[in-house]
């Protein structure tokens, strides 16, 4: 039997549909106004911990900026910023604390000349601003906009989402699928829901229930 490989990166799509908000509700209402357009604050900082959603939600940002016809860009961010981020509508920035004095410096101008214009900036760190190691002048301008803590799932949270996602494509999880799936496999919700897809088509092919043996031997079959 050929080996099942849980590449689950290609079968996710953020969007802001499909984000878990929990305890993040309100943040996630304010970026759907942003790109709608209806958001007056045009600059956006989240933070928190890793694997908390933060890279989601620019993916899902942009996405849906996307979708009104207009142009916009997600970079992760190394030392430098990309040279080419002229002429968007939105641009979302993640990890923002990477750049280097150099990289800090572009961001400085992309901010004043997206805020000279109309564009909409959404970036991303791992603290407040204030807490960065950056130039001030780059703290400064990261907090003016509107600024959000990223509170990640618990592991009750992402157990019900875990259930909501296999209802929605119709399909139930037997009994314990969704704590063995957190206790053995990559916790951020995105590879979780993408574990779920894959036992999904493979209970399809194999004509068995999505249970804890199958999901055991989906995560640990060899060829």
């Amino acid at each position: 039997m050929k080996q099942l490989l849980l590449e689950i990166s290609s079968d996710f799509t953020p969007t802001l549909d499909n984000f878990v908000a929990g305890r993040n509700a309100e943040v996630l209402q304010t970026l759907s106004e942003s790109a709608a357009g209806a958001q007056p604050e045009r600059f956006i900082y989240l933070w928190g911990e890793p694997n908390g959603g933060k890279t989601h939600l620019l993916h899902a940002f942009v996405e849906a900026v996307s979708r009104r016809g207009l142009k916009s860009v997600y970079v992760q961010c190394g030392a430098a910023l990309p040279d080419d981020l002229e002429g968007y509508d939105a641009v979302a920035l993640d990890d923002v604390g990477r750049l280097d004095g150099e990289g800090q410096i572009a961001l400085f101008n992309l901010y004043n000349r997206l805020r000279e214009g109309q564009g909409r900036l959404l970036t991303s760190g791992p603290c407040a601003p204030a807490q960065l190691p950056m130039r001030p002048d780059v703290v400064t301008r990261l907090g003016w906009g509107l600024v959000y803590q990223i509170h990640g799932l618990s592991d009750d949270e992402k157990v019900q989402a875990l259930h909501a996602h296999a209802a929605s494509r119709g399909f139930r999880l037997g009994a314990g699928v969704a704590e063995y799936l957190l206790r053995h496999w990559r916790r951020d919700l995105p590879s979780l829901l993408g574990a779920l897809d894959t036992l999904d088509r493979y209970s399809l092919e194999t004509k068995r229930p999505i249970t804890v043996p199958l999901l055991r031997e989906t995560l640990h079959q060899e060829s």
